[in-house]
C-alpha cells in the first residue's frame, strides 16, 4: 500500500487494469494485510471484482499462478507488484492477438542488462531463450523482462502443482523447449521497479518531471495536491501537498517533496527531495533530506534526517537527534540523540 502522490500504488495499478477493460482481478500473496482488503473490499468501488488468494507457503512466481488456477477461465495478465509503468495494456492485447502463441512478455531495452533477466528473440519477436543476470558485457540481448505478461490459460499445464515454481527460470524455458511460442513485446514505455527506496524516490522525480502519467489530478513542475492552497510557509515547486497539511510560517518545503494527508511542518523546519506519508509531524527547526518517512512518524525539534534514510511507521525521532545518511529505523522505533 505504498503511496504515489498520495494514492496507494496498488490503486493506481487497479485503475490501469480497469481502463484496459479488465473486470476481474486476483490478488495473490503470501499474506493478506487487513489494510488491503479493508481498503479495496470486493473491488466494486473501482468497477472491478477482486478475488483474494493467500498462499499457505511461498509458491514462487509460477506457483502463485497455479495456486489460483480455479479462478482463471481464459487469457490473463500477470503483473509484478513492484513495477510502475506507462505500458498500454490494450495495445499489448492487440499485439498478442496478432502474434498468437501461448503468451506475450513485456520487455524494455536497457544499456546494461546485467542486473536483469535478458531475453533473446528474433525479428518477429519469438523468444529463443532467457539469460538470467548475464555478466556485464556478455549479454546476447539488451532487452529485459519488464514484469508484465499476457498469457493463455494453456500455460498452466506447464506449471507443476504443490511446490514453489519460478515462471522465469522454469516455466518459460519449458514452454520454449516444447516448441510452443512466447513473443517479446518490446516498448519504450516508462518503467521502474519500486522495490528499492532509491527507485521509489526516483519515480517521484520522474512523475514530477512528467515522464510517467498517473491519471490523477496533478500539474507537472508545479505545486499540486488537495492541500496546495493551505501552506503559510514557503513551498518550492515541484511539490505535492495532501489534504489537511499544515505548513507553518518560516518552514521551507521543496523541491521534489510529497506531504501526505494531515502532515504538519513546524516553523523553521526544512524538507527537500523527500516523501512523507500521511500524518507525519516535523518539529521546529528539523531538517529532512532525500528520505522516506512512513505514516505517523514524529520528527523532533532540530532533529536531522540525512539523505537516503528510510523511517518506518509511527517512529519517534527525538529532539536534536541526527540520523546519518542511509539510516533505517523500523516501525514503532524510537531514535534519540
Amino acid at each position: 500500500m505504498i503511496p504515489i502522490m498520495g494514492v496507494p500504488f496498488l490503486e493506481l495499478m487497479l485503475r490501469r487494469i480497469k481502463d484496459a477493460g479488465i473486470e476481474h482481478v486476483i490478488l495473490a500473496s503470501g499474506y493478506l494485510p487487513d489494510a488491503i482488503s479493508s481498503y479495496f473490499g470486493d473491488g466494486s468501488s473501482l468497477g472491478l471484482r477482486i478475488t483474494y488468494v493467500v498462499e499457505e507457503t511461498p509458491m514462487g512466481t509460477a506457483g502463485a499462478i497455479k495456486n489460483v488456477e480455479e479462478h482463471i477461465s481464459g487469457p490473463f495478465f500477470v503483473f509484478n507488484g513492484d513495477v510502475l509503468t506507462s505500458l498500454d495494456l490494450r495495445v499489448m492485447m492487440a499485439f498478442h492477438k496478432t502474434r498468437g502463441g501461448i503468451g506475450a512478455l513485456h520487455l524494455i531495452t536497457v544499456a546494461d542488462p546485467s542486473a536483469f533477466g535478458a531475453v533473446v528473440h528474433d525479428e518477429s519477436g519469438r523468444i529463443a531463450k532467457f539469460v538470467e543476470k548475464p555478466p556485464k558485457g556478455t549479454s546476447p540481448s539488451n532487452d529485459v523482462n519488464a514484469g508484465t505478461y499476457l498469457l493463455e490459460r494453456e500455460i498452466l499445464d506447464y506449471i507443476p502443482s504443490g511446490r514453489a515454481v519460478s515462471i522465469e527460470r522454469e516455466t518459460f524455458p519449458a514452454v520454449i523447449e516444447s516448441g510452443n511460442a512466447l513473443y517479446a513485446y518490446v516498448t519504450a514505455d516508462y518503467w521502474i521497479d519500486l522495490g528499492r527506496p532509491e527507485h521509489y524516490l526516483d519515480a517521484h522525480h520522474h512523475i514530477f518531471e512528467g515522464a510517467m502519467p498517473l491519471g490523477i489530478p496533478f500539474v507537472r513542475g508545479a505545486i499540486s495536491g488537495p492541500g496546495k492552497a493551505q501552506p503559510a510557509g514557503t513551498v518550492t515547486a515541484p511539490a505535492f501537498i495532501g489534504a489537511g497539511v499544515v505548513i507553518e510560517p518560516g518552514a521551507h518545503v521543496g523541491p521534489f517533496v510529497v506531504l501526505g494527508e494531515g502532515c504538519r511542518v513546524a516553523r523553521g523546519a526544512r524538507i527537500e527531495d523527500s516523501l512523507l506519508w500521511d500524518g507525519v509531524t516535523v518539529g521546529p527547526g528539523a531538517v529532512i533530506e532525500q528520505s522516506i518517512l512512513a505514516s505517523g512518524t514524529r520528527v523532533g525539534a532540530r532533529a536531522r534526517v540525512a539523505a537516503r534514510s528510510v523511517i518506518g511507521h509511527n517512529v519517534v525521532i527525538g529532539d536534536d537527534t541526527s540520523l546519518p545518511e542511509g539510516s533505517r529505523v523500523a516501525a514503532e522505533g524510537v531514535a534519540t540523540a
